[in-house]
């Protein structure tokens, strides 16, 4: 372009007329001030009825405008524009961004999007490459008019145009291209002409491109417009998107035959083309289609592409009489490690996950994140429950190998529900439902499994919701109480400590134990605050006792794993201890192996520090779980509980013996105290005396009782027996 052209256009830009059209007064000053201090010439429009008044009157080169207004809307005010001033363009500032909003503005002709809140700096740039082309068309369309008979001035338009410019004979063989092929696409235009078209076609769009030529309804008032994939020079042949037009041309009236700037000569030409590059828009549509329908972190399908899916394979289903199976996974332990290295590891763990679940599928099968650390998982036409468990058992031993995680490593499972089509459901809903129910019987079981859904987990659920209600309720109205357990010396009788039970006062069931609502607590994570209310009223109980002449009086005190596992254990339960001015020495808490195993670096570390303040540790249920050595040696563990199952099989056999036997020695070998759990007849009491074992508990004592009774108990030099033995 000559110099005086560029000044010329740079002109146009500086002094282009703007009109801003916005229902927020404020909004409509900001820009106009932004854009004035830019040296554009705005005009202000408070809202779409008073724009269309100004279109009527004024002219402009472009408009900026809002969606969402009252009375007329940014739709219809794009509308009257291009009514009244067809060679005005137009650019949205709105909030509205779903795919039907942009996608409609665009096909009413606005030229970009903005979405509010913007960057002044990208509002800028967005105008200034917009004034810019509105210029450059608008120069365009001078030089043509001034210069329509120069034949040198149509060759400089065509070999300039951001276009490809092509001609094709009546065989489709190239006689003219223009020298933008060779930006566009790598070719030289001299190589082209004489080949065919289909040369430089998508073998996918070859069909589709030779049809669409040899269409017979094709003329001069009715071109052919598509969309087509042309192939780049080069080995790796990569395509790109173009949009083409195509009008034959009339052998009798075109007669030129001399030689041009770009390939060819374009003698005996039958069509004259043009083919735009709309490859960015393309991939701006797919990316916005690619958004709306699967998640981008993991970039697996999300919830609304799965439901479509699930929809589709239900009605092949139901035709072809075959199975399917719905899978729902929830990740064990993920948000433990997310709240201790971060959302960036979790979403770094996320991805890990998926890559590994991705691997076990087969094709067809459609894995989805529903959401957080939850996914989905469609397997089509399943010809039994086997097949199902089979994909079910690769996902769970799939995470079972460690994740490294920067430097460190983290272990995950998942918990897996799974609904077959037709009898756990027959439709979308209730196959995902039904699934999700399966999972929560999983995660109450004891996680990192699977089942299958029935119609008892359905029933069973019902009474759940009640339940759960009722807890909120309860842990509200301060309807839970807490019982106390004699920890007795085997020996003298005398009570040497108390472990804290939780009883739940119902006000229609009556007294509930923990077994009939602590999973339900654990899957509702409830539990932490349910533990905070006994932990908080059994330091306030002991800690009088302890004060009133008990001195060493010892609570224990359980607590779960979902505590435990917590970043902020430590700090949360001393903090809870300071605040009643409970003694840390007298403290006691009672942990499974299995809590332990799960994470036994960092469960160590907190176990050590709990250790330092002087907080006994006690292994619960001990010979249920790991029972390694390995672990005793290593962590700070004063007690091991021998679990009542072991203490109820003693008989008068040396076989129903070995296991207690062989706990008491190894807890004498490794310098731990003992406490048998569930001692309730006078020959198991005699039997741990004689073994050793320093302290019982259990009915023979009587069972768990509240406060009240407790404070009458610890004024008797030693706790009388309850029952006969």
């Amino acid at each position: 372009m000559a110099p005086e052209q560029t000044n010329r256009l740079f002109s146009q830009e500086a002094t282009a007329r703007i009109l801003v059209v916005d229902d927020e007064p404020r909004l409509v000053t900001a820009l106009a001030s932004l854009l004035r201090s830019s040296g554009y010439d705005v005009t202000e429009a408070q809202g779409g009825k008073h724009a269309c008044k100004l279109i009527d009157t004024l002219r402009f080169d472009l408009a900026l405008l809002d969606l969402r207004m009252p009375e007329v809307d940014g739709f219809a005010v794009m509308a009257h524009l291009a009514n009244q001033q067809p060679e005005c363009g137009s650019i949205v500032i709105s909030g509205e961004s779903s795919f039907t909003a942009v996608s409609r503005a665009l096909r009413r002709g606005a030229l970009d999007y903005v979405r509010k809140p913007f960057d002044p700096e990208e509002l800028l740039s967005t105008i200034e490459g917009v004034v810019g082309k509105q210029s450059l068309l608008k120069a365009h369309e001078d030089i043509q008019v001034r210069l329509e008979k120069s034949e040198a001035l149509h060759r400089y338009i065509v070999n300039s145009s951001p276009d490809i410019v092509f001609m094709l004979d009546a065989d489709g063989r190239f006689c003219f291209v223009n020298s933008k092929i060779e930006s566009l696409l790598g070719y030289k235009p001299a190589e082209l002409c004489a080949r065919h078209f289909r040369h430089i076609l998508d073998d996918r769009d070859v069909a589709k491109g030779i049809y669409a030529l040899n269409a017979p309804d094709i003329s001069a008032d009715n071109p052919r417009t598509l969309e087509i994939r042309l192939k780049t020079r080069g080995s790796r042949r990569a395509t790109r998107h173009f949009e083409i037009t195509a009008f034959p041309i009339d052998p009798q009236t075109w007669t030129h035959n001399s030689n041009t700037r770009g390939g060819g000569s374009g003698q005996n030409a039958r069509y004259y083309g043009t083919a735009r590059d709309v490859t960015e828009r393309k991939e701006a549509e797919a990316f916005i289609s690619f958004q709306a329908y699967h998640d981008l972190l993991t970039r697996l399908p999300n919830r609304a592409l799965f439901k479509d899916r699930l929809e589709l394979a239900i009605t092949h289903a139901r035709r072809g009489s075959q199975k399917l199976a719905v899978m729902f996974l929830d990740l064990d332990r993920f948000k433990i490690i997310n709240d201790t290295l971060g959302h960036a590891m979790g979403d770094r763990l996320l991805q890990a996950v998926t890559h590994r679940l991705d691997g076990c599928l087969r094709k067809g099968d459609t894995l989805s994140r529903f959401g957080g650390d939850e996914f989905t998982l469609l397997l089509p036409s399943i010809h039994s429950h086997e097949d199902a468990s089979q994909i079910a058992s690769k996902l769970i031993k799939t995470l079972k190998a460690p994740f490294l995680l920067g430097e460190h490593e983290v272990f995950v499972g998942v918990s897996i529900g799974i609904a077959i089509y037709p009898e756990a459901g027959d439709s979308m809903d209730q196959l995902i439902q039904n699934a999700d129910i399966a999972m929560y019987h999983v995660k109450a079981k004891g996680k990192d499994s699977y089942r299958f859904f029935s119609e008892s987990m359905s029933i069973d659920s019902t009474n759940r919701l009640n339940l759960e209600r009722d807890l909120r309720l309860a842990l509200e109205k301060g309807e839970l109480r807490v019982f106390y357990q004699p920890q007795v010396c085997a020996q003298t009788n005398r009570i040497l400590g108390l472990e804290a039970l939780v009883r739940w006062q119902h006000p229609e069931r009556g007294l509930l134990y923990p077994r009939d609502f602590l999973d339900l607590a654990e899957e509702t994570k409830l539990i932490s605050q349910l533990s905070e209310q006994v932990l908080d009223q059994a330091c306030r109980d002991v800690g009088q006792w302890i004060r009133s002449g008990h001195q060493d009086l010892r609570l224990a005190v359980n607590l779960s794993p979902v505590e435990v596992e917590h970043p902020r254990f430590v700090e949360t339960l001393m903090e809870r201890v300071n605040a009643t001015q409970f003694p840390p020495g007298n403290l006691e808490i009672e942990i499974t192996e299995n809590v332990i195993m799960n994470d036994l670096e960092q469960i160590s570390q907190k176990l050590r520090e709990l250790a330092d303040l002087g907080v006994r540790i006690a292994i619960d249920d001990f010979g249920t779980g790991y029972s390694s050595l390995n672990y005793l040696h290593r962590l700070p563990i004063h007690t091991l509980k021998v679990d009542q199952s072991f203490v109820q099989a003693i008989r008068s056999g040396a076989d129903d013996t070995c296991i207690v036997n062989a706990i008491v020695a190894m807890a004498h070998g490794l310098k731990l105290e003992i406490v048998a759990e569930g001692v309730e007849t006078g020959k198991q009491l005699e039997y741990l005396r004689n073994l050793g074992c320093q302290q019982v508990q259990g009915f023979f004592y009587g069972p768990a009782q509240p406060a009240s009774d407790i404070s009458k108990l610890l004024t008797q030099a030693t706790v009388r027996t309850a029952v006969s033995s």
